[in-house]
């Protein structure tokens, strides 16, 4: 059980929108977008492809501008005009592990700089040394051997180009991370190691995540809160296991109705539950974003809210 009156609020987003493109063309990709992240914790954050899960992580990190509202970090504001200072401390305390580990590493250049590109940036002055002795500890830490320093990234399997994706954002010594997708690009049989290497990372060096990802199995398994976002909208948000046990809003229902079974007979007798969203009346009366009970928010209006209340009384 989360004790949410003594837990510090490491990272809030309020009211954030993002919008892509102008006049006719405009396009928003997420809207009213209400979570605190708290210090240590891994904030999960599903959906399908295209609901707007990345380019909430990317606005956090500063690489998507936002609409509308704001982002804060440590109760200073980090979203739109900030100071150079400012924008310096994001750099180095906000870090990103990207998708696709083949894509998000510079294919020209050697491991070494590709993993100090950020010393360089926000330490112009650190002696030469001093650097390659900390993307030796930084590929040490993820399981990379220092000599692999002086390779490039096409000589690396998949795996091994993430934990270089990691090892670059650790130099950093960041206090949050965003990982966008870290395993989805990987084998099988690789991604349980890259999971339990953030997992012991996190716990070493007092790690925050946001993990963005749409393998519910997986959320289950290294997230302590998880938000369900639809559309661009964020529909409902609870601890793991409280999600999963009692999921209130249809589009989590459907979501989690979906996740395979590893047993093949339970996996025939399943019934997939399909989102519809006109079961939703918000012509008249729309939806606001309330918490239910402690800790489980929702987006409801008030007929539903009274029905999820029910629901939470079985």
């Amino acid at each position: 059980m989360i004790d949410y009156e003594n837990r510090e609020v490491l990272c809030s987003v309020r009211d954030m929108e993002v919008t892509f493109g102008k006049g006719r063309k405009k396009f928003v990709a997420v809207k009213g977008v209400n979570f605190d992240i708290y210090k240590g914790e891994t904030f999960g954050l599903v959906g399908e492809s295209g609901s707007g899960k990345t380019t909430i992580g990317r606005a956090i990190i500063r690489i998507n501008p936002i609409s509308a509202g704001e982002v804060l970090f440590k109760g200073q504001r980090i979203s739109g005009k900030i100071s150079r200072e400012m924008d310096k401390m994001v750099t180095q305390k906000i870090q990103m592990i990207f998708q696709d580990p083949m894509a998000s590493l510079n294919e020209r250049a050697k491991v070494d700089y590709i993993v100090s590109e950020g010393l360089i940036n926000v330490h112009p002055d650190m002696p030469r040394e001093e650097r390659e002795a900390r993307v030796s500890q930084a590929l040490s830490d993820v399981g990379l051997l220092p000599e692999f320093a002086t390779r490039f990234p096409h000589e690396f399997s998949g795996g091994q180009r993430q934990r270089i994706g990691i090892a670059r954002a650790l130099i950093m010594e960041p206090e949050f991370i965003v990982a966008d997708e870290p395993i989805s690009a990987l084998d099988v049989s690789i991604r349980a190691q890259v999971l339990n290497l953030m997992s012991k990372l996190q716990k070493e060096r007092g790690l925050t995540y946001l993990f963005i990802a749409h393998d519910l199995s997986v959320m289950r398994f290294i997230t302590d809160r998880i938000a369900v976002i639809h559309k661009g909208v964020i529909v409902e948000l609870a601890e793991t296991e409280k999600l999963y046990a009692h999921p209130l809003h249809p589009y989590t229902q459907a979501l989690l109705s979906a996740i395979p079974m590893p047993d093949p007979d339970n996996e025939k007798k399943k019934v997939v539950k399909v989102y519809d969203p006109g079961v939703h009346h918000y012509e008249n009366d729309p939806p606001k974003w309330i918490e239910i009970e402690e800790g489980h928010f929702i987006m409801a209006n008030a007929e539903e809210e009274a029905q999820y209340r029910e629901m939470l009384k079985d």
